[in-house]
């Protein structure tokens, strides 16, 4: 079906892909079926020990389930309608269907993003201010804290999502494996650049503040650090925040590439190898970071284990 240029197009999109069909391509697809598997698996096992383990009764920990929790929702979004869609040969996605995916990618990518910055926060405040830490960021202010995370989320994505929805398409072909802003704004009718420029503000406020505040609570707890005079201390002091900063930097890294480049920089490749960093490869990379790096985490992953094992040698 062929649609007029000067003619509004609502009805099934065409996602485009990652994957050409062929071998090479089914080959990506078991590597990224092997990542989301890994990463479903990971942050599952992440949020089931912070919930059993009182010892990860802590702030810092409840934010990290939270944040497990929005890359499993993230990552499932996108993975399986990309499987299905190289599986059965089709491409095709209802409008309604777009909808709901960018709704739903734009709210959790926003809601990781004040997550980590919490967490910075978290990291700030344990190691700056270690006997106002009880007061500054108790179990209650976690809790309000990641609920203020997933209510700035929503609220960001019912904005985005409706002014995008709204406008006017030409096209069906969306050059990307999802259905992306940037992807989305190339096949509509008109001028779409006010609604970039709220998108910017948008991005702005969602990733340059949060990434700001993020790099200046690090450098107050590198300065922490480096004025520690044990050697352990100050060991310790960079293993806590490394794993953070390395996710940190993968995740603003890219997010930041995409939705704050003008539009005249924006290439289909470019975007949907960026696409993968912060909907495929944070997700995964999330739990295997904080659980090799985190003694607490791996020490709760060992007792889980050994009672296991117990009561199945009990068993026999």
């Amino acid at each position: 079906m062929r649609e007029e240029k000067n003619q509004t197009f609502v009805g099934d999109f065409i996602l485009q892909g990652l994957l050409d069909p062929n071998q090479f391509g089914l080959l990506f697809l078991s590597l990224i079926l092997i990542m989301y598997t890994v990463a479903i698996m990971g942050n599952t096992v992440l949020i089931v020990l912070i919930h059993f383990d009182v010892q990860l009764h802590t702030p810092m920990y409840v934010l990290l389930k939270h944040l497990s929790f929005t890359d499993i929702l993230n990552i499932s979004n996108i993975v399986p309608m990309m499987a299905f869609n190289y599986i059965s040969g089709s491409k095709f996605i209802t409008f309604s269907g777009c909808g709901f995916q960018i709704f739903f990618s734009i709210s959790f990518v926003g809601t990781e993003c004040l997550i980590l910055t919490a967490m910075s926060y978290d990291r700030y405040v344990a190691i700056c201010h270690p006997l106002r830490y009880p007061i500054l960021m108790n179990q209650l202010i976690s809790v309000l804290m990641a609920g203020g995370c997933w209510f700035g989320g929503i609220i960001n994505s019912i904005i985005q999502t409706t002014f995008v929805m709204l406008l006017p398409y030409c096209g069906k072909s969306i050059e990307h494996f999802f259905c992306e802003v940037e992807a989305m704004l190339r096949i509509s009718c008109i001028d779409t650049s006010k609604y970039e420029e709220k998108l910017f503000v948008s991005a702005a406020f969602f990733f340059l503040i949060p990434f700001s505040i993020i790099l200046v609570s690090y450098g107050q707890i590198l300065r922490i650090v480096l004025h520690m005079k044990s050697i352990e201390a100050r060991k310790k002091g960079f293993s806590t925040c490394s794993s953070h900063l390395a996710v940190v930097v993968i995740f603003y890294g890219s997010c930041i590439f995409t939705y704050m480049r003008p539009k005249s920089y924006h290439t289909p490749s470019q975007d949907k190898v960026i696409g993968i960093s912060y909907t495929i490869l944070a997700p995964m990379l999330n739990p295997v970071i904080y659980s090799l790096r985190n003694k607490d985490v791996v020490c709760a992953l060992k007792k889980v284990f050994g009672k296991a094992l117990s009561h199945r040698n009990e068993n026999f």
